[in-house]
């Protein structure tokens, strides 16, 4: 199954979570660019990469915060990259939001153990001498 397609068996509650996880991990998503930077969001002290399945769902999101027909840069790069590589990179507590513009097809990727890896899980975090957000 395509990535979409394994958020969709999630969100109808007949997905596998280690199936959804691996297919994202496999996927190469599109992240948003803005000055040089992800474009991202923060929700509660966490940090949120935009990630898209497709260009459908990134310009449904571009019109969605009001950028009508305007282009907008963006990347192509594998979820386990981002997973792996990226999120660790970055300051503070960071997850994947993909598809956030589709209220039935969209999924979150929290910045926990089993996702991402442990030195920057917040669940991990008070094992590490950290307060947790």
């Amino acid at each position: 199954m395509e990535l979409f397609e394994e958020i969709a068996a999630a969100r109808e509650g007949r997905g596998d979570p280690g199936r959804l996880l691996g297919e994202f991990r496999r996927a190469a998503v599109l992240v948003p660019v803005v000055d040089g930077g992800l474009r991202s969001g923060n929700v509660s002290g966490i940090r949120w990469i935009y990630a898209f399945t497709d260009e459908s769902a990134l310009a449904r999101f571009a019109h969605a915060r009001g950028s009508g027909d305007a282009e907008w840069e963006y990347l192509s790069i594998l979820g386990a990259r981002l997973l792996d590589a990226v999120i660790p990179s970055l300051d503070g507590p960071t997850g994947i939001a993909v598809n956030v513009a589709d209220e039935d097809g969209s999924m979150m990727f929290p910045p926990v153990s089993g996702i991402v890896p442990d030195s920057v899980a917040v669940d991990l975090a008070a094992g590490r001498g950290e307060v947790a957000p």
